[in-house]
């Protein structure tokens, strides 16, 4: 009998907020191919999650902010019963970054206005945390669970 091997992808995500905007990739790969989520990406061996965040911000995006311009906003457990979707994902947001905004090659990057947000196709998840994100208020942490094709089964918030 084959035993599946499982392994936690560490992640961050980070929304650049600006004038009541908020910066997003409307991505052209997988995961999340057509939707449109925050600038992130895997973290790295030797990366906290602040450094992987900035970046990731900036590779994606061209726009530098120091890990001490992040402001921590979440923490996300996605499990599914294939192997590889398995992460845990640090949330950042900032309102201090310097650059100018450069092509993506992972989708199109754009200034989205917040209550816009979850009117566009956005991930399931992303559409319960989001408000949660950039409400203020405590950090938001929740564990969501999917099905073989990634439809959400359930999820949990943690106080």
């Amino acid at each position: 009998m084959k035993m599946t091997t499982y392994r936690r992808i560490l992640a961050t995500l980070c929304y650049a907020l600006n004038d009541g905007q908020v910066l997003l990739l409307h991505r052209n790969k997988e995961p999340n191919k057509g939707l449109w989520v925050a600038p992130g990406g895997k973290m790295r061996f030797d990366e906290s999650p602040e450094e992987c965040a900035v970046r990731e911000l900036w590779e994606e995006t061209g726009l530098r902010a120091r890990a001490l311009e992040l402001e921590f906003r979440g923490l996300i457990t996605e499990i599914s019963p294939r192997a590889d979707y398995q992460w845990l994902i640090f949330i950042f947001l900032t309102r201090q970054f310097s650059g100018v905004l450069t092509d993506c090659p992972e989708g199109k990057l754009a200034w989205v206005p917040i209550q816009e947000v979850t009117e566009l196709p956005i991930p399931g998840s992303d559409a319960i945390f989001f408000p949660h994100i950039i409400g203020g208020g405590p950090a938001f942490r929740a564990k969501f669970t999917y099905d073989e094709e990634l439809g959400i089964t359930d999820w949990e918030q943690y106080a």
